[in-house]
């Protein structure tokens, strides 16, 4: 029954979409058209934005900084109870969600899922944001410059994720 409901979402979901316009005569496939323009344009505006950022993360990257901040970060969370390995994950999250994501992949690898480290990176990579690129995309789209407080915000938010996984994961699993 669950693989009939999964295989039969989107066309129902489709269908029910095409009968609403029908029954309150909207022209569907005009809408369509018309948002996939605005996509296309928001697209372009908003790619300037992404290209610089994917620069400057694979020049942070291939230059050793990382591996320098690392090693300055390293103790001081240490000292918190934040696993070394998790840093990396937690350095690059904000800036990119696939770099993020490989090295998650790469702790649960090592380090298995249900060990401390891999409970800690997944629940971190649940609970943080890709900030720079959510700035980049949404506040380039629309054509905002001054980020005010909303920078500082979020990296808040994002060291507040990372002291909740460590605690959280601290106290459920021991």
């Amino acid at each position: 029954m669950i693989l009939w409901i999964s295989s039969a979402i989107i066309p129902l979901f489709i269908l029910l979409i095409l009968t609403i316009g029908f029954l309150k005569n909207i022209k569907v496939y005009d809408c369509f058209v018309e948002g996939a323009k605005e996509g296309v344009s928001t697209a372009l505006r908003v790619f300037p934005y992404l290209l610089t950022m994917l620069v400057a993360i694979g020049v942070f990257r291939a230059s050793g900084a990382l591996d320098y901040l690392l090693e300055i970060l390293g103790p001081i969370f240490g000292l918190m109870g934040v696993p070394k390995e998790v840093l990396p994950l937690y350095l690059l999250r904000p800036l990119s969600g696939s770099g993020a994501l490989a090295i998650l992949t790469d702790i649960l690898k090592n380090y298995h899922p249900d060990s401390f480290v891999g409970r800690v990176a997944s629940t971190l990579m649940g609970s943080a944001e890709t900030i720079f690129y959510t700035l980049a995309v949404y506040f380039g789209s629309i054509g905002i410059k001054e980020y005010r407080h909303t920078l500082s915000a979020a990296l808040i938010a994002d060291f507040s994720a990372l002291v909740a996984s460590v605690v959280i994961c601290s106290w459920v699993f021991g």
